[in-house]
């Protein structure tokens, strides 16, 4: 359960950090509070997360998730110009999340 709960939390971490990119400074009200909200799911996940795994493991998990939804979505939205070489290295990033699962 922990697992589930590091991935859902991972999944807001992109939430927040693509609401921060719209909020434009915390000058937009909406984005703003989307940030927020999601913030507190994202770090309450991987608090909860943290109970049964380990800080190392767990945190970079978490930030990878992140990371690769945010860039899927700068990619499907059209802010990042899809790559070869990014779409390789977003492949690294999964594979070594996924490696670190597999391990622990």
């Amino acid at each position: 359960m922990s697992w589930i709960i590091l991935i859902l939390s991972g999944a807001f971490e992109a939430v927040w950090a693509i609401a921060l990119d719209r909020s434009a400074g915390f000058t937009r009200l909406g984005p703003s509070v989307v940030f927020f909200a999601a913030l507190v799911v994202s770090m309450g996940g991987l608090a909860v997360a943290l109970k049964q795994l380990p800080l190392g493991t767990a945190y970079a998990v978490w930030v990878g998730v992140g990371a690769s939804l945010a860039i899927i979505w700068s990619f499907a939205t059209g802010q990042e110009v899809l790559s070869l070489a990014k779409v390789f290295f977003l492949v690294m990033i999964v594979g070594g999340i996924i490696g670190l699962k597999v391990v622990n």
